[in-house]
This record gives structure tokens, C-alpha cells and sequence, in this order.
């Protein structure tokens, strides 16, 4: 195993069983312990994981990965999703993208696209779709999250109130079991409100690390997109509950040929 793939083993491990021993994990993968606490070491500095005596564990619940930590956690999944996303938005389309690293990878994936009018508040969107000269983009002022490259503060909190959309692209920093979406801030809830209140269609995007995840602030519900875009199915009382809405949930199966899709439920 690559020491990248056995790192993002490492971070899954830990995502789903808790605290891991360094030397459990030696064991687990087959290789010394100091390999492992030199892949767990740059596992910490990313952010990705936090030390503990003899071992490591996820950070606190309620505080969110840092930007570049996030930008690798989960990477093939939100590749694929974004890929799902690219066939469903048409040449010529009006976008709003919100903040976080899957609309990002969506924005790579369109790239190609032509004709395309953007309004994001997420620099990295911009960037990523500024390679098309066809492309139209307009950016949210206001003060700048400079790790995060987005915009959420007040004063940007009408932008998208101002435009009117055929699609929103949007993350979100968790769900819960009963469909809440819960992120990190009140001001990145407000931004994502205003962007889904002004779009004709809402594309919510998640791998599947976001469903149970815990955030410390609660707005909107699973069940307000018209299609949800993750990797793997979703649990069973969330489909349950998209389907009774009439909400299209779109995945990629593992044992699909790349290129493949599913829809979970269809609307009607």
C-alpha cells in the first residue's frame, strides 16, 4: 500500500472506530511503527487527525477540519460526485456555488463546460472555472477567510439574494439523523439559505462521511434539495425520508464501472 492510500486508511479507521493505537495500526497495515507515526504525524499537521498518548483520535466534535485537511479527506468520493454533477448541468447554465471542497471539485469537473454564468462566494469555485474563457463568474465581496479562500461574512450575507439561478451548487458540514443540516457558523448557514432561497434547482452535494456528523449550528433540512449527490447510498431513514419528498438521491456504486450512476429514488 502507497503511504498516501495508507493515510487516508488511517483517517477512515479513525472516522469510524475511534481512537487508534500506533501500534494496532502497525499491526493492521503491516509495517513498522515509525512509518505509522510518520504517517499519522503528517496526518496531525494537516488537521486531519489530532495525537493522544500511544495513538490519535479525530478532533473535537464541533470544530471543522482546516481547509487543506479537507481538501484530501474524502478526495476519489467528492471526484465522483462532482463527475455525477458535470452531467447534469447543461452548457449555458446559470450557477450559484457555495463554500466548501466538494462544490469545488464540482466547479473542477465543469470546467469544460462553455457558456456558463457562475455567482459564488468561494474563491477556489472561481478559480477553478476561470480556466474557461466562456465562463462568466461574479464574486461576493466582502472580508476574505483567507484559509478557507471564501466569503461569508455580513456584508456578503445578500449576494445571492441579487441573482436568480437555474441551478445552486452546495456542501454542508453534516446531517443528522433526522435530515437537519448542520454546519459551523451562523453566517455559513445564512450564506447557503440565500443561495438555495434564489435557485431553480438545488443541488446538494456530500460524500458519505457527512452523514451522523455532527455541527454546532442547525438550517434547513436534507429533504429542501431537489437532488442530493453523494458516493455510497444513504442511510436508510434519510432515503426513506427523500424519497417520501420526492427528492432524486444520485450515487456511485462501488462495483459500478467508472462512469456509472444510480439514482436511489426518483422524484414522482
Amino acid at each position: 500500500m502507497q503511504a498516501e492510500d495508507r493515510a487516508r486508511a488511517i483517517v477512515e479507521r479513525v472516522r469510524g472506530d475511534g481512537f487508534q493505537a500506533i501500534e494496532a495500526l502497525a499491526l493492521q497495515f503491516g509495517v513498522t511503527p515509525q512509518t505509522i507515526r510518520r504517517d499519522v504525524n503528517l496526518l496531525c499537521d494537516r488537521g486531519l487527525l489530532r495525537r493522544r498518548h500511544g495513538g490519535v483520535e479525530l478532533p473535537p466534535e464541533g470544530e471543522n477540519l482546516a481547509y487543506p485537511a479537507r481538501q484530501v479527506l474524502n478526495i476519489d468520493a467528492k471526484r465522483r460526485i462532482a463527475q455525477l454533477v458535470a452531467r447534469e448541468v447543461p452548457d449555458g447554465a446559470s450557477l450559484f456555488f457555495g463554500i466548501g471542497t466538494t462544490p469545488e471539485q464540482c466547479a473542477l469537473a465543469l470546467a469544460d463546460h462553455s457558456g456558463l454564468r457562475v455567482m459564488t462566494n468561494n474563491l477556489n469555485v472561481a478559480m477553478a472555472l476561470s480556466r474557461s474563457a466562456s465562463c462568466e463568474i461574479t464574486v461576493a465581496g466582502g472580508r476574505l477567510r483567507n484559509l478557507d479562500r471564501d466569503v461569508v461574512a455580513g456584508e456578503a450575507h445578500g449576494f445571492f439574494g441579487r441573482f436568480a439561478a437555474d441551478i445552486g451548487i452546495y456542501g454542508v458540514g453534516g446531517v443528522a439523523e433526522d435530515g437537519t443540516l448542520l454546519d459551523f457558523g451562523t453566517d455559513e448557514v445564512t450564506m447557503r439559505t440565500t443561495l438555495t432561497q434564489h435557485c431553480r434547482q438545488r443541488f446538494l452535494v456530500l460524500d458519505h462521511s457527512k452523514f451522523g456528523r455532527g455541527g454546532t449550528v442547525r438550517g434547513g433540512n436534507i429533504t429542501e434539495a431537489s437532488v442530493v449527490f453523494t458516493d455510497r447510498p444513504a442511510p436508510a431513514a434519510i432515503a426513506d425520508s427523500l424519497r417520501e419528498a420526492g427528492v432524486r438521491l444520485m450515487y456511485w456504486p462501488d462495483d459500478d464501472a467508472p462512469g456509472a450512476s444510480t439514482s436511489q429514488t426518483r422524484r414522482g
